[in-house]
């Protein structure tokens, strides 16, 4: 019944593609790159790589290219007008919405007299945003969570900089992550080994051979402190450092436990729990003529390595990065359903965007015959040509007379009604995609303003839009919530100045509103609900932060709003609102125009 060859899992939705499995071991085509047939790729990570690169070529109109290069010819006529960027880039600005901002639960209760819980938790909040403006968090999140909507999934590594003293955030392409996720995971469980790898291609001018760069980040046992040197071949190594007494060295904090003959750790943010894990990291190169048919990413030779080095000199060997946890946030762009990667936004509709490039190919040449339409005369006489005696082809242009001879006439097809059928056709199809895929037409910007009846229907329409948002931000929300754990421990390792120690304090990313809200509302319901105590002054503020209002600190706003209604009325004021209580309404509020005017 041909069940061996069904296959199902995170990208099964593009088995429908003949690059994907067209060679007789089910590997894609060596069109999706000649980087997929490399030896030292895992076999399970294979069709993730080709899916990706096929998801790109969609994103830069080049799903005709690549179909021509896997041998279909009739590709290279294939219109592409940018459809699928479209769809991504509004995914990514309804995410994002309009701003990102960092909030520390408690902060906005610091003033005056506030706890110390307020008063750290403003402190901290003030320190990441600090920390997100000089590293561009936000112009970083853009680069990565675009591959997120993409590609399905998206990276972050955090690095401590002892130069410019903080954490440095760099984002990488998912095409380098391979992490080691052992069979009975659970998919939201974080790996203990995490490689990021790529293949470096051959420099004839500079005289290098082709190689693989393999950066890896795993847990391990706490081991005695090790230093820079060289083997007897000269290779830079790491190798432990002994003491007087012919013992190995610990390093400062370490202690060893007899009872298990282990090596514990107190790091900074958990000073009552020891711990006896920490963090290596490897960056190391192989040629590839060093290595052997079947060594994976995963166990490629030592004893060939080429270590990298720090610009301090330290030998990239399993260096101990001092933390018990690896510093790679990996977001993924769907909730986590028994896989450890997303799937693209794309997934869904990828059929649909075919059918509409091939329509969108369809009415190109549909519109040529109707620019250019097809003449036939009868009773004509053509030039003939002097050299091959063969009449020469007529040419319609405008002003041409034809002379016809008697009963001559002269026929146009007309495809003008095909062309609308197609155009027809292609509105069709786009609608159907943005259905698919969530994203209503209002959203994409294809609804006239005037065409929708209330606002009432406008918010109806929205409904998969907000659905849509809710679930991509619910699988990030957590990541994020981690990524900024790790900033603060980062800088406790790294004793940045100022930074607190102990156990960090929860932090998220809010993000913005990603539809248009009616401020005016939420203005009037939250002057409503403070007036009446029913609200608390910070919570309003934050209802008015997250409705779009131009706040950047809650608490600062909760200060100048209380300094205001704090401050005392100048005796004039006071005067005048005496004097006017006993006038009628009219003349008093004429008489309190009168003094703002003044």
């Amino acid at each position: 019944m041909g069940l061996r060859t069904f296959l199902t899992d995170a990208w099964s939705w593009l088995n429908y593609k003949p690059v994907m499995a067209s060679t007789h071991d089910g590997r894609p085509h060596r069109a999706l790159s000649p980087e997929l047939q490399a030896t030292w790729l895992p076999d399970d990570a294979v069709r993730r790589l080709a899916a990706y690169k096929l998801l790109a070529a969609y994103d830069s109109n080049q799903a005709g290219e690549l179909a021509t290069l896997a041998g279909n010819e009739s590709a290279a006529e294939r219109r592409e007008f940018g459809d699928p960027a479209t769809f991504v880039d509004t995914a990514l600005a309804h995410l994002l919405g309009k701003s990102q901002q960092i909030v520390v639960p408690g902060a906005e209760h610091a003033g005056d007299d506030a706890t110390p819980e307020s008063a750290a938790a403003a402190e901290v909040q003030q320190r990441l945003r600090n920390w997100a403006e000089a590293e561009l968090l936000p112009l970083r999140m853009q680069a990565a969570e675009r591959k997120a909507v993409l590609l399905g999934d998206g990276l972050y590594l955090l690095a401590w900089d002892p130069e410019k003293r903080r954490v440095r955030l760099k984002t990488y392409d998912p095409g380098f992550y391979f992490p080691v996720v052992e069979d009975d995971a659970d998919p939201g469980d974080f790996p203990r080994r995490i490689h990021l790898g790529w293949e470096i291609p051959e420099d004839p001018k500079r005289g290098l051979k082709p190689r693989v760069r393999r950066i890896t980040y795993e847990l391990g046992p706490v081991v005695p402190a090790t230093r820079s040197s060289t083997d007897g071949n000269g290779q830079a190594r790491r190798q432990p450092i002994v003491g007087d007494t012919g013992g190995h060295v610990l390093e400062v904090g370490d202690r060893y436990v007899p009872e298990s003959d282990r090596i514990e750790r107190t790091y900074p943010w958990a000073p009552d729990r020891p711990s006896k894990v920490t963090c290596y990291l490897t960056d190391a190169e192989w040629f590839l003529d060093d290595l052997r048919h079947g060594q994976s990413l995963d166990d490629l030779p030592l004893d060939k390595a080429h270590f990298r080095s720090r610009p301090d000199g330290e030998v990239l060997h399993r260096l101990d990065l001092q933390l018990d946890f690896i510093p790679i946030v990996h977001i993924s762009n769907t909730v986590a359903d028994g896989e450890h990667f997303g799937q693209s936004t794309l997934a869904k509709v990828m059929q649909t965007l075919d059918e509409l490039a091939e329509t969108d190919t369809d009415s190109a040449r549909a519109s040529a015959t109707t620019g250019a339409p097809i003449i036939g005369l009868a009773g004509a006489r053509a030039e003939v040509d002097r050299v091959t005696g063969r009449p020469k082809p007529l040419a319609v242009e405008p002003g041409t007379v034809f002379q016809l001879a008697d009963g001559g006439r002269m026929d146009v097809l007309d495809t003008s009604g095909q062309l609308s059928e197609l155009r027809a056709r292609v509105e069709e199809i786009r609608d159907r995609a943005a259905v698919n895929a969530r994203l209503p037409a209002v959203s994409l910007g294809t609804v006239d303003p005037s065409d929708v009846p209330s606002g009432y229907a406008l918010q109806l329409s929205l409904g998969p839009l907000d659905s849509l948002v809710d679930s991509m931000r619910l699988a990030r929300a957590h990541k994020y919530a981690l990524l900024l754990k790790m900033v603060q421990r980062i800088h406790q390792a790294g004793r940045a100045e100022g930074w607190p120690t102990g156990q960090p304090l929860a932090a998220r990313i809010v993000f913005g509103p990603h539809t248009p809200t009616d401020r005016t509302a939420i203005l009037d319901e939250v002057v409503k609900g403070v007036s009446a105590g029913v609200l608390s002054l910070e919570t309003g503020i934050r209802m008015l932060q997250d409705a779009g209002y131009p706040i950047e600190d809650a608490r600062e706003e909760v200060s100048r709003i209380t300094a205001r209604q704090e401050a005392p009325v100048p005796v004039r004021h006071r005067a005048a609102a005496s004097s006017s209580s006993s006038l009628p309404a009219a003349d008093q509020r004429a008489d309190e125009d009168a003094l703002l005017r003044r």
